[in-house]
């Protein structure tokens, strides 16, 4: 399959009438892990995967090793590969034509509460780098409405990220994100504002199941940096059971 048709692909993930789950990865060898179960459809990378596994900081990932390791990934499997840009690294458009020449469909850009006419020009900006490469990119459009809230009510939070969401598909994007613990309500109030199956959540402790999102007409789940830090997890407890006298498991699968 070419980039285009697998951003085309991925789109129709979105408009489905099922809630796409995409589980993030941050190498080639967790996608692979991934992309080789039967239920994948999709993938997204996780930008503060990424970022851990080359030492930085979220959000601190240069460009070029970004590109890199999210075209590393789309190599490797076959499945459309929604990608973590970060902020677009202050040319949206430039990265995004990056990301599309190394095999990527779509991605998540996130526009840190920005000012708003910036915000909705990076979206641009983003499209039209996809039309000019003929690929129907599908852009997650990232608002940050919530997790960078600061003091602000949860109403204002909800309107703000209504209307740059509303901004943000009248600009061509696919879809909105909008991270953050979102209970049924606020979700229910985003999808009114926002519009069905173009809302797109995170699947944190303490969220709401794929299944619920899914009936209050959620286009998108994802788990950012959780997938890493379970690994992350079952590492740690390994080396502590083998510290401790323990053995490596019999009968684990060859997945690398």
């Amino acid at each position: 399959m070419t980039t285009a048709s697998k951003a085309q692909t991925l789109v129709g993930l979105y408009d489905a009438p099922e809630i796409l789950r995409v589980v993030n990865v941050w190498d080639v060898v967790s996608a692979r892990a991934v992309a080789a179960l039967p239920e994948t459809k999709a993938i997204a990378t996780a930008g503060h995967g990424i970022a851990a596994s080359f030492g930085y900081d979220d959000g601190a990932t240069p460009r070029e090793i970004m590109i890199d390791m999210v075209g590393r990934i789309a190599a490797s499997v076959d499945v459309p590969v929604s990608a973590d840009l970060d902020d677009g690294y202050g040319d949206a458009g430039e990265t995004a034509r990056l990301a599309i020449g190394v095999g990527i469909a779509g991605a998540n850009v996130e526009d840190r509460l920005k000012p708003f006419d910036e915000s909705v020009a990076a979206v641009e900006a983003i499209v039209k780098a996809a039309e000019a490469e003929g690929v129907p990119f599908a852009l997650n459009a990232r608002t940050d409405a919530f997790v960078r809230a600061g003091h602000r009510s949860v109403q204002e939070s909800t309107a703000d990220a209504i209307q740059r969401g509303r901004a943000y598909l009248d600009a061509g994007a696919t879809s909105v994100f909008v991270p953050g613990i979102l209970d049924a309500n606020v979700t229910r109030q985003l999808v009114d504002g926002i519009g069905e199956r173009k809302v797109s959540v995170i699947g944190l402790p303490g969220a709401l199941a794929a299944s619920e999102y899914e009936k209050l007409g959620v286009a998108r789940i994802s788990y950012g940096p959780l997938p890493q830090r379970v690994a992350l997890t079952a590492l740690q407890e390994l080396a502590a059971s083998l510290y401790g006298g323990g053995v490596v498991p019999s009968g684990l699968p060859a997945l690398n």
